[in-house]
Formats: structure tokens, C-alpha cells, sequence
């Protein structure tokens, strides 16, 4: 599969490490000079919001969610500095993770590389079209086009747009995020509130994910977790596992039995499991990511259709073989998108 594909597909820890230029990279600098401004730390045990503790400790559904402190100058959970001369207005999102946690505080970003998943009638439906899309491929988006939306502040993901931030910091801040879990999403909700003064709506989008992950626990609780699952993604013919280490497959260990560690080696290696190793492991559930050439591409269940070691997987015997929306699945790294893909988890293994 192509280099963009692989980036798009992999917002995880295993992502960072790809040989392909999804290398970590490290606390970026601070982008803008400002004085007076708090900032706000993370660290494995909590992250702490100008002064304000907020545990990390796993949802239980009725957890109590502390606000964020309005702040201009933060540290992120990747580590990651950033500070700005004012409260941003105009955020051009180049990562799904962005366009999510935006929506989830009840904003919407002035340019967006996702439009997909902006489309989604659980974000923004016919709305979305307000949002400009910027032209050109994810880690290479067309920077005079983000420019021209005198932004305010340009997101995008870690070891996919490095190598655009001096092009991109003659106009705006540039802030690449780290996404290595769910803990991560959350904790770059709250960071986004920070700079943008929405604790109110903070404290809701965590609320609502924690209900959504403590109703998945509860299902796992009750049964689900004996069954085994995998989430794939499918293009030009050739196929990947999210790895128990990378952000979706770590959200289905959640829920199910997960047993797909990273191989390591390179990035074509590391998620790279045979049809012979799938049906070692024989998964009763399988979720698809396919990524096909327009509407009427062949989906990765019609492609596998006639391969006889696919067909002898429980899964495909059984009719638990289950096609989902990329742009949910795989773009959407955020709360919103999370709780979403808990939900339709859950829903099509009962």
C-alpha cells in the first residue's frame, strides 16, 4: 500500500514508529511568544490543566469530570509545547482527531483534511460543507491552500506532517499530536479546551465517552469478552491488523479477546498478518476497513471472497464478517469517534 495510505490508516503508538517518516518526534518547541500564560503538564499518572489535576484513571460511568482552566500555553500528552498569542479562532485540522474533538466542544474548524468524517451525521452532516476541504494527500496536504484560510493555529499528526512545519510556520502555530490511546484522545480534548475556553462542553464529551466505555466494559463483562475479534484494513489487495498496541486495537481489547501483538520489524512487517496466522487464531468477529477506488471499488470481503483460507476463518463461516466507515474507524481518533466505534462494536458482535 501507498506511504499515505499507511500513514492514514495508523494514528496509533505503532504509527509514530513507522519507517516511513511516522517516527516520534519528540516535544516540538513553542510556536508564539505570549507572558503571564499557565501551561499545563501530562505525565503517565494524570495530566494536570493550569494548576487543575484531572485523573486519568479509567472511566467507571459515573466518574466526575473536572473543567479545565482556560489557559493560552499548554504541554500536551505527547509532550508536545504549545502556546499562543490568543484564544484560537481559526483551526485548520490536517488529523481526524482535531476535526473530532472540535466538534465534541461544539466548534468546527475553519479547513479540514477528513471531510468524511465531518460529513457523518453524528458530527457535522449537511453542515460540514461550510468547512473548506484542503486539497492534496494526507502528510502532503497543499500549504498555500491552508494560508489562504488565515488560520489561527494549524493541527496535525506526529510523524505525518513534520516536515511541513517551516513551510507551515511562516503563517500559523503548528501542533502535531501523539495519539498512542484512548487515554491520549481524551486528554487532547481537554487540551483543546484549554486553548479554546470550553470546560463546559469539556466536561460533557467526557461524560458521554465514559458512558459509552463503561457500557462496553459491561457488555465485555457479560460475555463479549470471550469472543475473539480483529479490525483490518484492506487496500490495493493487501491487508493490515491494528495491533493490540495501536489506538483501535487497543479500544477493542476493551471489549473482546484481542490477541494480535505487533510483529515489529518495519512498518511492512509489524502489522502485517497472513490469512494463514488470521485463521490460526480463528477471530469469531471481523471488522473491515476498506479502502476501495470510489463508491463502486471492491470492498476487502468481496476481494478475500475467493480465497479458500479466508473462508475456513469462523468470522466469514458465520456471517460476523462486518464492513465499517473508514472515516469513523480510521480517521476518527477522537472521543466522539471512539464512543461511536464502541458502540457499533458492541452492537454487531450481540
Amino acid at each position: 500500500m501507498s506511504t499515505p495510505l499507511v500513514r492514514r490508516l495508523t494514528g496509533s503508538l505503532f504509527a509514530a514508529a513507522l519507517a516511513v517518516g511516522l517516527a516520534a518526534c519528540g516535544s516540538p518547541a513553542p510556536t508564539a511568544a505570549t507572558t503571564g500564560a499557565a501551561t499545563a503538564t501530562a505525565s503517565s499518572q494524570g495530566a494536570t490543566v493550569s494548576g487543575t489535576a484531572v485523573s486519568l484513571s479509567a472511566p467507571t460511568g459515573s466518574v466526575a469530570v473536572t473543567p479545565v482552566t482556560p489557559a493560552l500555553s499548554i504541554t500536551g500528552p505527547g509532550g508536545e509545547a504549545v502556546t499562543l498569542p490568543a484564544k484560537p479562532q481559526r483551526i485548520v485540522c490536517l488529523t481526524g482527531l482535531c476535526d473530532d474533538v472540535l466538534v465534541e466542544l461544539g466548534l468546527a474548524p475553519v479547513g479540514t483534511s477528513t471531510p468524511g468524517l465531518l460529513a457523518l451525521p453524528e458530527f457535522m452532516g449537511a453542515n460540514s460543507t461550510t468547512v473548506t476541504t484542503i486539497p492534496g494527500s494526507f502528510g502532503s496536504e497543499d500549504v498555500e491552500s491552508i494560508a489562504a484560510l488565515k488560520p489561527d493555529l494549524v493541527v496535525g499528526l506526529a510523524g505525518a506532517h513534520d516536515q511541513m512545519r517551516s513551510a507551515v510556520e511562516q503563517f500559523a502555530p503548528l501542533w502535531l499530536l501523539d495519539v498512542k490511546d484512548w487515554h491520549s484522545s481524551v486528554d487532547y480534548l481537554r487540551a483543546f479546551a484549554t486553548l479554546t475556553d470550553r470546560p463546559d462542553q469539556q466536561v460533557a464529551a467526557e461524560q458521554s465517552f465514559d458512558t459509552k466505555l463503561a457500557a462496553a466494559r459491561a457488555a465485555s463483562a457479560a460475555g463479549l469478552k470471550n469472543t475473539t475479534a480483529l479490525t483490518m484494513y484492506i487496500s490495493g489487495g493487501g491487508q493490515g491488523v491494528n495491533t493490540q498496541d495501536d489506538l483501535l486495537g487497543g479500544l477493542m481489547g476493551e471489549v473482546f479477546t484481542y490477541p494480535w501483538p505487533n510483529k515489529g520489524g518495519g512498518w511492512d512487517t509489524a502489522q502485517a498478518y497472513s490469512f494463514e496466522e488470521i485463521l490460526a487464531v480463528d477471530p469469531q468477529i471481523v471488522f473491515i476497513q476498506s479502502f476501495t477506488d470510489g463508491p463502486d471499488g471492491p470492498t476487502g470481503s468481496q476481494q478475500f471472497a475467493n480465497n479458500p483460507v479466508w473462508q475456513q476463518v469462523s468470522a466469514v463461516k458465520n456471517g460476523k464478517v462486518v464492513e465499517v466507515d473508514t472515516d469513523l474507524w480510521t480517521a476518527g481518533r477522537g472521543p466522539r469517534s471512539l464512543g461511536l466505534v464502541l458502540d457499533q462494536a458492541v452492537a454487531a458482535a450481540s
